[in-house]
């Protein structure tokens, strides 16, 4: 008997777990022709995110706390400051609280990292990773590309680095969206929610688009571009009605992503948050010498849902979380 219970099936079809393999496949062949190298880091971490966009999943140990990635960019990056050179990784991470059509706890991300690239090299190199990969059954347009700045004053009329809060939250209001309560909002998690419920949904799903030079206060791992206003090296690559890539100019200067990461621990515990240990392994790579290089973390399972058309992402995985 096949069993009553229709739990133990598979998500995804079978087709759309042989169409994973074929891009499993077709990409390891455009990295490998590249010369760049695969590699395969730890799941687990002693330092969890510090990232308040980010809920780490935690795990014990001999009694002491470990974290599953929310990505592998920490130990990837200490691989280059170790003389790895160019490299991608294919690998699981998790996310607590992250569960939706667009989202599952436990995700596959391509990350890669290249040497002496800027970012316009590495949108370069997204987009021609992304054509070849949706060559197999999808193909994609031409890309357009615009900055965070002219974007969202094209969609929503407010300039994202001059708008005061109320402004901000007036713009969420005139679009039907419900502003955060419980606490004071600040500018940069009114400015998240335009752009994921306001300019993300404007965008025409058929147009791969690429976002870049945001706000400074959203730099995260990337460096910052001196001016008025000061830039995020950073750009997200958008099609099919949602994110597909986030990539960053990365900083090389420990002194300042340390002070970013203390600055994130600080708003997790004014939030009542957990503040997972800092992670001082990638400082300390940082401050051996991280080579000049741009990075990018793809994900794969949101390129399957494009490639087949399907807007649940349980659907293009083997087992989602409720089958795990």
């Amino acid at each position: 008997m096949d069993g009553a219970d229709p739990a133990w099936r598979p998500s995804a079809s079978v087709e759309l777990i042989r169409l994973r393999s074929a891009v499993l496949g077709r990409l390891r062949a455009w990295f490998g022709d590249r010369g760049i190298l695969e590699v395969d880091t730890p799941v687990l971490s002693r330092a969890g995110a510090s990232d308040p966009h980010l809920e780490n999943i935690s795990a014990e140990l001999g009694g002491r706390a470990y974290f599953l990635h929310t990505s592998p960019e920490s130990a990837m990056k200490r691989l280059l400051a170790g003389g790895s050179g160019d490299i991608f990784q294919v690998c699981h991470v998790f996310r607590a609280g992250e569960q939706g059509r667009k989202h599952n706890p436990e995700f596959t991300m391509l990350e890669w990292y290249r040497l002496g690239q800027r970012l316009e090299d590495m949108m370069a190199d997204v987009e021609s990773l992304t054509s070849d990969l949706c060559s197999i059954s999808k193909p994609l347009p031409s890309f357009r590309k615009t900055s965070y700045r002219d974007l969202m004053r094209g969609i929503t009329g407010v300039d994202p680095f001059t708008a005061a809060v109320p402004e901000l939250i007036n713009a969420l209001d005139s679009h039907g969206v419900v502003s955060p309560t419980g606490h004071p909002p600040e500018r940069d998690e009114l400015l998240d929610l335009l752009l994921a419920t306001v300019v993300e949904p404007a965008l025409d799903p058929e147009q791969p688009v690429f976002v870049y030079h945001f706000p400074a206060s959203q730099a995260a791992l990337a460096r910052v571009l001196p001016g008025d206003p000061p830039l995020a090296e950073r750009f997200e690559l958008f099609f099919g009605g949602m994110e597909i890539a986030n990539g960053f100019y990365e900083l090389t200067d420990a002194d300042e992503q340390g002070r970013r990461f203390d600055h994130e621990l600080k708003r997790r515990a004014a939030d009542n948050r957990h503040v997972p240990p800092r992670d001082d392994a990638l400082l300390a790579a940082l401050r051996a010498g991280l080579p000049d290089c741009s990075g990018v973390a793809l994900g794969l399972d949101r390129l399957l849902m494009y490639l087949a058309g399907i807007n649940d992402i349980r659907d293009v995985l083997t087992f989602d979380f409720s089958r795990a």
